[in-house]
């Protein structure tokens, strides 16, 4: 069985800190165990490479809020689900992490992001720089079971630079979608198998439904939202819960403007 952690745990905070309380824990995490200032403890590696991870999801909402909302539907699997749907590249990707550790290196003097990325992901992963009047980016590509590019930042000319210098085009992630759910009160309790039917894709679904599911709440389903581009996945679909009122209740809400 897969070890399920908690990467508010990880990082010493609450599921209610502000974002700056996660960057503010995150910050003194990392200088405790920074590697420059831990060769003598070789788990200190491990620890930062927790720490990178617990912070790259709950600084970016996005990801917090697919992880909060796996964590809400089944418990402490809720790692182990979000682990199946984000790779370590998305979880990475954006992440200001790069800022953080070069604040460190000015500071104290200890080495920058691209020597400690290398050194905790292996030597798949390359980092690189361009300068440009006016225009400057940098970040790692990644090699291994696909090429990737893990930005840090550059906006519309940095994704320019990639397609023309390196000719190299990001994958673009498809766009998430909505869609309503309706169950029985006791499918919802007892949870099981539900069907929806995707009207852009022409298919029904079978969607797994947790125990204990309420109304409003949204079951997510990986890659069944809109196609990516560039080679990108796709996006996912939300299914928001809408519980069916027995026919008698209907009946009685239906006519109860007439008596």
């Amino acid at each position: 069985m897969k070890q399920q952690k908690d990467y508010y745990e990880i990082l010493g905070v609450s599921r209610n800190s502000t974002p700056q309380e996660i960057k503010e824990a995150y910050r003194r995490l990392a200088f405790r165990y920074h590697p420059d200032r831990n060769k003598e403890n070789p788990l200190a590696m491990e620890k930062m490479k927790e720490i990178n991870e617990a912070y790259a999801v709950l600084s970016d909402p996005k990801k917090r809020r697919d992880y909060d909302l796996l964590r809400e539907q089944y418990g402490s699997y809720g790692f182990e689900r979000f682990k199946e749907s984000y790779s370590e590249e998305d979880i990475f990707r954006g992440s200001d992490i790069f800022q953080i550790f070069e604040e460190m290196a000015r500071n104290f003097g200890l080495r920058g992001f691209e020597e400690i990325f290398r050194e905790l992901n292996g030597k798949g992963y390359r980092g690189f720089e361009f300068r440009r009047p006016g225009v400057f980016g940098r970040g790692f590509i990644f090699f291994g079971t696909g090429a990737g590019v893990l930005p840090i930042f550059g906006g519309k000319l940095f994704h320019y630079f990639l397609g023309k210098t390196l000719g190299l085009r990001e994958p673009v992630r498809g766009k998430d979608i909505e869609g309503t759910i309706y169950l029985t009160s006791q499918q919802a309790a007892e949870g099981g198998k539900g069907r929806f039917f995707h009207r852009k894709r022409s298919k029904e679904l079978i969607v797994t439904i947790p125990p204990g599911v309420k109304e409003g709440q949204k079951i997510r389903l990986k890659g069944m939202g809109e196609e990516g581009r560039n080679g990108g996945e796709p996006g996912d679909l939300y299914l928001k819960v809408k519980i069916k009122k027995p026919l008698l209740q209907r009946l009685k809400d239906l006519l109860r403007p007439y008596f």
